[in-house]
């Protein structure tokens, strides 16, 4: 039976989390939960964490209703992955599932995600991740429809388990009921994101920025235009990676004699 590592960069009090380690039990995967102990979002993957002795500050947790190991970690999920895939655990998770992140995360700004740095930290180590994200409606009562993104977390896992070691998948999810939810597509990475970062005021001694809902209107078949049309999304992802060199060998070639 695969071995999942369950994390997330909401926190390991998230409703979130709890619904996706309990998919990933009800899905037949042994799970491992090992999340922040507190709120990690925009942490992308960053490895920096709270350390006594020169060691992670970890804490024992227990999660309600669901009898799974689960630790509270005084750090960033990226840097929970690489503890978890380096040595941490035995046996080594085989999996890494980390969300379900409270808020969508498309288009090229998932760079900066906690949620997804944790999976692409996984991709590093060569081990198949899944991030899913809600995108949370605002309702008055704050109700969210976690069981609906939950509920595709076991067909897309056949998917990820048939798929080469390493690979990354990204999974966006309307915050509606199930039987609202449009089919599942796959869907590019828009160029903006859900929200974009601008200066809101420049003094002396320091700036103020603010998250703003972005304005651009994204492509027909993007993670952004999708998802505002009710269908859950599905993107691969790629971590660093080397482009093929064509133009740094062109202008070495052109500058050889420089």
């Amino acid at each position: 039976m695969p071995l999942a590592l369950v994390t997330n960069d909401d926190g390991i009090d998230s409703a979130g989390l709890l619904a996706l380690a309990s998919a990933a039990v009800k899905a037949g995967l042994d799970v491992i939960v090992a999340a922040p102990v507190e709120q990690a979002s925009g942490a992308s993957a960053a490895l920096s964490a709270v350390r006594h002795d020169g060691r992670t500050v970890v804490e024992p947790r227990q999660l309600p209703d669901l009898d799974v190991q689960a630790w509270a970690v005084h750090a960033q999920p990226g840097h929970i992955v690489a503890a978890a895939l380096n040595g941490w655990f035995d046996p080594r998770p085989d999996v890494v599932l980390s969300g379900i992140n409270h808020g969508a995360n498309v288009g090229r700004a998932v760079l900066h995600s906690g949620t997804v740095g944790a999976a692409l930290t996984a991709k590093i180590s060569d081990t198949r991740a899944l991030a899913v994200s809600l995108d949370v409606a605002l309702r008055p009562d704050g109700a969210r429809h976690w069981d609906t993104a939950a509920g595709l977390l076991a067909p897309v896992l056949e998917l990820l388990f048939a798929s080469p070691d390493g690979t990354v998948l990204s999974l966006n999810v309307p915050d509606r009921p199930a039987s609202e939810l449009g089919p599942l597509r796959h869907a590019r990475l828009a160029r903006g994101g859900a929200v974009q970062t601008r200066v809101e005021e420049v003094r002396d001694g320091g700036v103020r920025l603010t998250e703003v809902e972005s304005e651009e209107q994204p492509g027909e078949d993007t993670d952004s235009a999708l998802l505002d049309a009710g269908h859950p999304t599905l993107t691969e992802l790629r971590s660093v990676e080397a482009d093929d060199g064509d133009l740094v060998r062109d202008w070495l070639a052109q500058n050889a004699n420089r």
